[in-house]
């Protein structure tokens, strides 16, 4: 007992050592849920149409498949966490996705619609843009449990291939010569910078749908779907191209109001000093 009580360590690298296989690994469920899946495998089937519309150079088809995509993409996510089926497996399926539909879809477009006349700076513009969406959908995944849920930082991926989509199926006849083809350039350049950077946009997921609402909401709500029945090109391309100006006119609103904050915080430091002064003048 003394000897045993003396060397326990002794004794213990004795005991034969665990084989690898005898350590408990986690077991992955098998299976996936079937119904918000269906909705992430249509929009990667959208984002794959309209990559062989637009290499046909049927643009007038292969756009509207990104707007498809885009509608696909709010509805998985939202039957995901109403029938509580959410997964990591399905975040990621998500993200996947997202990336050929909203990243690689729109360069391709883009590239076949207005950029090749650039030749290697036109599939450079469209790589850039697919690899901002790839940082995009990345950033999101490692940052969106701790994020305010009311904002986004930097331009969704959906919102962002919403900008040369409407565009090309506004008009898609697209361009030929390398003059024409250059302010294609700040149609996917502009998209792609926003998507990295920290700019923050407005997210509608808060948008309580149950809350109720005044009649004329309801009337503006009939206004937009007539006009967007009547004119579709000139509604989706406003609606594209608001969102986008949305976030820089957020981010300057905001430096203005820290510039204004700053200025009546240095008025009323220099307020005490200049009250203290009269004093000593009326003294003398």
């Amino acid at each position: 007992m003394d000897d045993q009580a003396l060397h326990p360590p002794r004794l213990r690298m004795l005991r034969p050592l665990r084989r690898r296989t005898d350590i408990p690994r986690r077991r992955f469920r098998r299976g996936v849920y079937l119904l918000p899946s269906l909705f992430t495998m249509a929009n990667m089937f959208c984002g794959y149409a309209c990559v062989v519309y637009a290499m046909r150079g049927e643009f007038a088809t292969a756009a509207p498949f990104i707007g498809i995509a885009i509608v696909l993409d709010m509805l998985d996510g939202r039957i995901a966490r109403m029938t509580g089926t959410t997964s990591e497996f399905g975040l990621e399926f998500d993200s996947l996705a997202d990336v050929i539909s909203f990243g690689l879809a729109p360069a391709i477009l883009s590239f076949a619609w207005g950029l090749h006349p650039l030749g290697r700076l036109g599939w450079a513009a469209g790589f850039v843009f697919a690899a901002a969406a790839a940082v995009r959908l990345a950033r999101f995944n490692i940052q969106h449990s701790v994020q305010d849920k009311r904002y986004f930082a930097g331009m969704p991926s959906p919102a962002a291939a919403a900008v040369p989509a409407s565009t090309v199926y506004a008009y898609p006849e697209g361009f030929q010569t390398y003059s024409e083809a250059l302010p294609v350039l700040a149609m996917v350049i502009v998209p792609a910078l926003l998507m990295v950077s920290t700019i923050r946009f407005r997210s509608f997921k808060t948008f309580d749908l149950q809350a109720r609402r005044s009649y004329p909401v309801l009337v503006l709500v009939a206004v937009g779907l007539a006009l967007l029945v009547a004119h579709p090109q000139l509604v989706l391309v406003a609606m594209a191209y608001t969102y986008l100006a949305s976030g820089l006119i957020g981010l300057a609103w905001q430096r203005l109001r820290r510039k204004s904050a700053g200025s009546m915080q240095a008025a009323g430091s220099e307020q005490p000093a200049a009250t203290g002064e009269v004093p000593e003048r009326r003294a003398e």
